[in-house]
């Protein structure tokens, strides 16, 4: 059996006549969007209560209706536990998604078919799953630029909401953000779409990522793409599916080996 990329040794056997299967974890706000919202003195927004989507990414992007295999609310610590989750239908990942007033439509994937070459076989645990408040994706836009935004999705948006974008955290095996990284995409048509996030927040270059490890793709605005992502000259870094839909951010973040940190 490949590596299935998540520990597996307290997960259950699920059945695979019916491939249903429970994924449990926790939310919480993106270390740097708490951190920039400490830094305007804004409190950080409670997650208790909330609802969470399971779905896929692919099929949301293409608006399909079927997008969605099952949904939940969180606890009071962030927590949550949504079970008779159906996976025959997945095509590339499995994400969980946060859509509430205050904060970004965005999802984050906690199952990646890169690792396994198949659909998932086993309960998902631990999931970790990054909320972004509208202040943080405001900054990220400001670094961007509207006027960059524009140029890319040819006068279709101003914001990265409007234009669809992927954000990545590139960590270490710690799971520390690590400075200087090139993400590379298997569609090299689309690189100059990569921009990487100042540690402050306040602007974006094309050239590598800062202490924060951030990257962001910025999509078009038009019909959704898809795409694999890894890194330039770095060893161990899978190479994973991601892709961008207006409207909507996918959140992943991109390890060495097939375990998260």
């Amino acid at each position: 059996m490949p590596d299935p990329g998540a520990p597996t040794e307290d997960a259950q056997i699920v059945d695979l006549d019916n491939l249903l299967i429970t994924v449990t974890g926790q939310a919480e706000l993106l270390p740097e969007a708490s951190r920039l919202l400490t830094e305007q003195g804004s409190p950080p927004p409670s997650l208790a209560g909330h609802p969470l989507v399971i779905e896929e990414p692919l099929r949301v992007g293409v608006k399909d209706p079927s997008a969605t295999f099952g949904a939940g609310t969180l606890d009071e610590e962030g927590g949550f536990v949504i079970s008779d989750v159906p996976v025959k239908d997945i095509h590339l990942s499995l994400a969980a998604s946060l859509n509430h007033e205050g904060f970004a439509r965005t999802s984050t994937i906690v199952f990646d078919t890169a690792f396994t070459g198949s659909r998932p076989r086993t309960d998902v645990i631990n999931a970790r799953v990054w909320a972004l408040p509208l202040a943080f994706h405001d900054a990220l836009t400001r670094a961007v630029s509207p006027e960059a935004l524009l140029v890319h999705s040819e006068g279709r948006a101003r914001t990265l909401l409007e234009a669809g974008f992927v954000l990545g955290r590139v960590v270490d095996a710690a799971g520390q953000p690590v400075a200087g990284a090139r993400v590379q995409l298997d569609r090299p048509e689309l690189a100059d779409q990569l921009y990487y996030p100042s540690e402050d927040l306040t602007q974006a270059s094309q050239e590598s990522t800062s202490a924060n490890g951030l990257f962001l793709y910025v999509h078009t605005g038009a019909d959704t793409e898809t795409f694999r992502v890894s890194l330039h000259g770095k060893e161990g870094y899978v190479w994973r599916n991601a892709g961008a839909a207006a409207g909507h951010g996918l959140v992943l973040t991109l390890f060495p080996g097939t375990f998260a940190p």
